[in-house]
């Protein structure tokens, strides 16, 4: 355990994030299924399921949760997996 009180104050801010950042990501990857399954089902909320996913990528972006790189990867490979599954 750290004795210096700046320190102290990080470890308490880290794990604040931790936190956040791990319920953003798992919030993430549960809508990703659920777009996916949808799309393989062809179930009628596939663009509404869609339209979520995208914009939770977004936001984690937003938030610096994934890098904007690796947004823009995750939302290309949704939307083309979507793409492929319909047509």
């Amino acid at each position: 355990m750290a004795n210096i009180k700046s320190q102290i104050k990080r470890n308490r801010q880290n794990e604040t994030r931790r936190v956040r950042n791990k319920a953003l990501r798992s919030d993430l990857r549960t809508r990703t299924k659920v777009a996916e399954s949808a799309a393989a089902e062809g179930a009628e909320g596939a663009a509404e399921a869609l339209r979520v996913a995208l914009k939770r990528i977004d936001k984690a972006a937003a938030k610096g949760v994934i890098h904007k790189n690796q947004a823009a990867r995750r939302k290309s490979r949704l939307v083309k997996r979507l793409a492929a599954s319909e047509g």
